[in-house]
């Protein structure tokens, strides 16, 4: 459900802990663990809860969400290299993980990487795989260089790119707010989920965009509700879950809402949403067994589970 803004401004700190290392602490950070190659996972996100609020100054709108982690995973590559290259193959265009290295480079002065990423997470799909790429190589790549910068770094370097970039530099269930950049971690009982990606995706901007000329925006976004909805039972979880781009991604793929429907119905389901912009339609299960059912008699559908 994020705004990309690999261009835009550097986000506003968040207090101390997001001091600038001096050149000295890079230079340490550079010398220890530099070249040693590094193997990142890029977790998937269901967004369990969205509301969207105004439309800030920069462009971006207010958020409150409640992310859940699943096990579905891009695997990303980070190693020294000659010169930098990001290769993702099977996937064209503009990839925000080259953004991520090209940031990281240049506030750290690290050498040249190459980052390869092994493709699962359904392109353009709600499940924030590129923003989870883009944190992944962030993560990587400090790794590689020798941990010049702290995890408030990386995240203030995440959210110049993304709005789902700052919660994926350390991945977990989490209560998302502003237009992304504030992360806080929370625990969710133990669930599975059977999504049902589109292949032909659907853009960011399009849907926020549709949502703008929908007016569902709304004034009071609640995000301490969503800690307290975290911590009830799966049932009510289910039952409680919605997203305000939901009716802007069904307008502009309106086969969206037969799918919804569909999954909802299916024995032993709790719920089911769109996730973020979509496409991805998603159902929630408490037990694995009518999940993987439903999962089998759906072409194309996925099974994960909240990760611990």
């Amino acid at each position: 459900a994020g705004h990309s803004r690999a261009g835009a401004l550097r986000a506003r700190g968040d207090g101390p802990s997001r001091r600038r290392p001096g050149r000295a602490a890079l230079a340490r950070g550079l010398s220890r663990a530099r070249g040693e190659a590094r193997g990142v996972k890029a977790w998937a996100k269901l967004n369990l809860v969205l509301r969207v609020g105004r439309r800030r100054a920069d462009g971006l709108h207010e958020l409150a969400s409640l992310f859940a982690s699943i096990d579905l995973a891009d695997g990303v590559h980070v190693e020294s290299a000659e010169r930098d290259e990001v290769l993702c193959p099977g996937v064209e265009g503009p990839n925000i993980a080259q953004a991520a290295l090209e940031r990281f480079r240049a506030r750290t002065g690290a050498g040249p990487m190459r980052v390869v990423i092994e493709k699962r997470i359904p392109v353009a799909g709600g499940l924030a795989g590129g923003s989870a790429d883009a944190a992944a190589v962030l993560r990587g790549a400090n790794e590689v260089a020798g941990s010049p910068l702290e995890p408030a770094d990386l995240r203030e370097l995440g959210a110049e790119l993304g709005a789902d970039v700052p919660s994926q530099v350390a991945p977990g269930h989490s209560v998302v707010t502003g237009a992304g950049e504030h992360v806080e971690p929370i625990e969710l009982p133990d669930a599975h989920v059977v999504l049902w990606p589109d292949p032909a995706g659907l853009s960011t901007a399009a849907v926020y965009a549709e949502a703008d000329r929908l007016a569902v925006t709304r004034a009071q976004l609640d995000p301490e509700g969503l800690h307290a909805l975290a911590a009830r039972p799966i049932e009510a979880l289910g039952a409680a879950m919605e997203n305000d781009l939901e009716s802007a991604a069904i307008a502009l793929k309106p086969e969206l809402a037969g799918r919804v429907e569909d999954l909802a119905g299916r024995p032993g389901c709790l719920g089911a949403r769109v996730t973020g912009s979509g496409p991805t339609v998603f159902g929630l299960f408490e037990r694995e067994a009518d999940a993987s059912a439903t999962a089998d008699a759906i072409p194309g559908a996925l099974v994960a589970r909240f990760r611990p």
